[in-house]
């Protein structure tokens, strides 16, 4: 007779976390043929981001752009140190999203784009990590009524916008932030009065 040991329940339950946080994460390919908008100046929406918000390592930044590319709102929060998870990422993305705009969700079609910042140690390659957020942004924006937007990483090698192939090395994780006023594009000409549309034409993200 042959004696065996069967796996715990705790090393099934683990193995099988393990394997949907797996599943909670977009590879390189996936997220290229998502049809992600494309930035039009993406070094303008991570210096404006940058400037805004002096993000160190693990931080992420998101932002909402409207369809001229101006900044809406945005919301920097450190990653907790956890094994990274989509789902873990999506619902802090949300949280951030819901405490600093409005849903969209009573649209038929999304005007609105999010747009993912996220710095890190580590080379501009794609990591798990990266996979993981870039799941998460795109659940989040469809939970919140908006167009999932680009996903950028920021290194000490500069930025990089995954899927696309473009980047630069300033702003970087150790540059200092441009002068806000040197990251601001000019205000657009007035749509409407008030003093809150005034606040939003002068958030142009740069």
């Amino acid at each position: 007779m042959t004696f065996g040991l069967a796996p715990s329940s705790a090393a099934s339950m683990s193995t099988s976390a393990a394997s949907t946080s797996l599943a909670r994460m977009l590879e390189p390919a996936e997220w290229a043929a998502a049809g992600i908008p494309l930035l039009r100046n993406p070094r303008e929406v991570v210096s404006g981001l940058h400037s805004r918000h002096h993000p160190g390592p693990a931080t992420a930044v998101v932002a909402v752009l409207d369809q001229d590319e101006r900044l809406c709102a945005s919301a920097s929060f450190t990653r907790r140190p956890v094994p990274p998870d989509g789902w873990v990422f999506r619902n802090a993305l949300l949280a951030q999203l819901r405490r600093v705009i409005p849903h969209d969700l009573r649209r038929r079609t999304p005007v609105r784009t999010a747009v993912l910042l996220y710095c890190r140690d580590g080379d501009a390659r794609w990591t798990e990590e990266d996979g993981a957020w870039m799941w998460g942004l795109r659940d989040a924006c469809t939970l919140h009524g908006l167009r999932c937007g680009a996903y950028i990483t920021l290194t000490r090698d500069g930025w990089q916008v995954l899927g696309e192939g473009r980047g630069g090395r300033r702003p970087n994780l150790d540059s200092a932030p441009e002068p806000f006023e040197l990251s601001e594009s000019p205000p657009p000409s007035p749509r409407t009065g008030g003093a809150a549309s005034d606040v939003l034409r002068r958030a142009a993200a740069r």
